[in-house]
């Protein structure tokens, strides 16, 4: 596959390209460390401490205790468990569910099944800018408000969402309300903690950071007590029983490992957004859709009249891989810019062109030229 080398690849919210260090510590988990970390013997035992050591990397990354993270195989399922475990744990409290109309699938999938069942759900939409107004939100989060889940990072625009602001509306009114945050754009990107993000439940995922596919975690704060979604043997202190797959766990501990300073990295990326921004405007037939104020690793824009499908095909066939919107959202028309107010002529249009520490002011020239090709040849099509 040596055509990887020659590739611009810019659909990091799909998924990232694991670091060196990440293949490193899952090579040598399956060749080198391969006991059960349940067993008690000596080849379990040092499993257990490679575990270990990745839940102590990630609770000092949050500021709270190696106790509180729990290891699932994804982002989808940490949403999962902390969003039917809190409902379900509050449902004598009362039915009312706040969430916003462009969280993930996983989430907003999720609190179909939950309204199903009887719970109320309100789904906040947003400004223009992607962001959910904190009016909005304290006039949406009640007493008998019993849970509360926002995204930190919007997958398809960068938006970062006031979830800070809901932890202080919920004490306000003095609501039984758990705060979910889904950070699996956010985490490694952006630095926060568990604490002054004020949430209960963090879901985020190892392959959004240079890590494996199939392992991601779930911070529950001290205190809180989940129904596991996963029953059986009791692994991960009865949350998320199954066998712990400490190769896919050593993979997110190397990803972590190799994570620049954050605040430095951001800086960067706002740089290389900024240029790109300032470069695919210059072209005359790209707009905008992401605010200035989103996380810089990703940019929303529109082509209008060409359709996100042929563009994407057309960038492919140059070596440039962008995204029609999310990957889990299958080619439909993104749901979230619909959300967010914008016409059907943007959102036909839209492509995610999303960055990672790898990419250059360079390969952002050449995605420029290869828009304006694009239009070009389409045109005489």
């Amino acid at each position: 596959m040596a055509f990887l080398n020659e590739i611009i690849y810019l659909d990091n919210s799909a998924t990232t390209r694991p670091c060196a260090r990440s293949v490193e510590a899952v090579t040598r988990s399956l060749t080198e460390n391969w006991g059960n970390p349940s067993s008690l013997h000596r080849l379990g035992m040092e499993a257990e401490l490679d575990v270990t050591a990745v839940r102590e990397a990630i609770a000092k990354r949050l500021h709270c205790t190696p106790a509180e993270i729990y290891f699932t195989a994804c982002g989808t399922e940490s949403n999962n468990t902390a969003l039917l475990g809190a409902a379900h744990k509050n449902r004598k409290r009362g039915k009312r569910i706040v969430s916003t109309a462009v969280e993930h699938p996983s989430v907003l999938e999720t609190l179909k099944r939950l309204e199903a069942e009887g719970f109320e759900v309100v789904l906040l939409p947003p400004e223009k800018n992607g962001v959910v107004s904190v009016d909005a939100l304290n006039a949406a989060i009640t007493p008998d408000t019993i849970l509360v889940s926002m995204m930190l990072v919007n997958n398809e625009n960068g938006a970062i969402q006031p979830v800070a602001d809901a932890r202080k509306r919920i004490k306000q009114v003095g609501a039984p309300a758990l705060l979910h945050c889904d950070a699996v754009q956010a985490f490694g990107k952006l630095p926060f903690t568990a604490e002054k993000l004020g949430a209960d439940l963090i879901s985020a995922s190892g392959h959004k950071i240079h890590g494996p596919k199939g392992i991601g975690f779930l911070y529950v704060k001290k205190g809180v007590v989940l129904p596991p979604l996963l029953t059986g043997g009791g692994q991960e202190r009865n949350m998320r029983s199954g066998t712990e797959s400490t190769p896919l766990i050593m993979g997110l501990g190397g990803a972590l490992a190799d994570l620049p300073d954050l605040a430095t990295q951001l800086t960067k990326m706002t740089e290389l957004r900024d240029y790109a921004v300032r470069r695919l405007q210059g072209t005359g037939v790209v707009e905008i859709n992401s605010a200035p104020e989103s996380l810089p690793y990703i940019l929303n824009i529109s082509v209008p009249g060409y359709r996100s499908e042929t563009l994407l095909h057309f960038l492919e066939s140059r070596n440039i891989f962008v995204s029609s919107g999310s990957a889990c959202a299958k080619g439909e028309g993104s749901y979230v810019l619909k959300a967010c107010g914008f016409d059907r002529r943007r959102i036909d249009s839209a492509l995610r062109i999303s960055f990672c520490r790898d990419n250059t002011a360079e390969e952002i020239d050449r995605l420029a030229e290869a828009l304006v090709a694009a239009t070009q040849k389409l045109r005489k099509a």
